[in-house]
């Protein structure tokens, strides 16, 4: 277990957050349907990062040097990135780590897997890629509806460019940058007949980020 003081000197600057990305092949150009239903000529594609546990741990240990003075009870992330993250931050904050998952209409996020969170329980929430900020908004809910508190949310990158909002708790982004992304009623690539790829697992419809 590395001590505090090494988690501080392992610092990251937004450039650095990046170069990560950049050197994963995480940050990927073309014709894309975001998660939100957007379409966008860029997209992020974490898990070539976070497949790389050296990097992400050194990702986490920026969240963990911003939020150590919070008193986090546990770290909560919605599926399927969120995971990976809440564990890693909730390892080196030496603090539980859970995961919100859509519920079987797909309207929301629920904690599952007999996982139980209670009334003062201290709460942060972690993900990776946020465009408009749901994914964040839907946790935050199934956190607050078991009775917990959120006091923080923390993302690898806001590709909103600082425009997508949580519900009313602070929030930070390792790497803030401001991608385009459209409607498809008035995505250029799509009158410009680009084709289009739908990256990651669950169909665009299904889910919201």
């Amino acid at each position: 277990m590395l001590t505090a003081a090494a988690y501080v000197a392992m610092g990251i600057s937004p450039g650095e957050v990046e170069e990560l990305f950049r050197a994963s092949g995480a940050f990927l150009e073309g014709h894309f349907v975001l998660s939100s239903g957007r379409h966008s000529p860029k997209y992020l594609e974490k898990f070539q990062v976070l497949q790389w546990p050296k990097r992400t741990e050194r990702l986490c240990a920026a969240i963990v040097e911003r939020v150590r003075d919070l008193a986090i009870d546990t770290v909560a992330g919605p599926t399927t990135g969120g995971i990976i993250l809440a564990h890693e931050v909730g390892r080196q904050l030496e603090v539980r780590a859970v995961y919100a998952e859509r519920s079987e209409t797909g309207t929301a996020r629920v904690f599952r897997r007999g996982f139980q969170l209670s009334g003062g329980e201290r709460v942060l929430v972690v993900d990776d890629i946020m465009s408009t900020g749901g994914s964040v908004d839907e946790t935050i809910a199934a956190v607050r509806a078991t009775g917990a508190t959120v006091v923080a949310a923390a993302v690898l990158v806001d590709r909103s460019g600082g425009k997508a909002h949580t519900s009313g708790v602070p929030h930070f982004a390792l790497w803030e940058v401001s991608i385009e992304s459209y409607e498809q009623s008035t995505c250029p690539q799509c009158a410009a007949g680009e084709p289009i790829r739908q990256p990651g697992t669950t169909p665009a419809a299904e889910r919201s980020r």
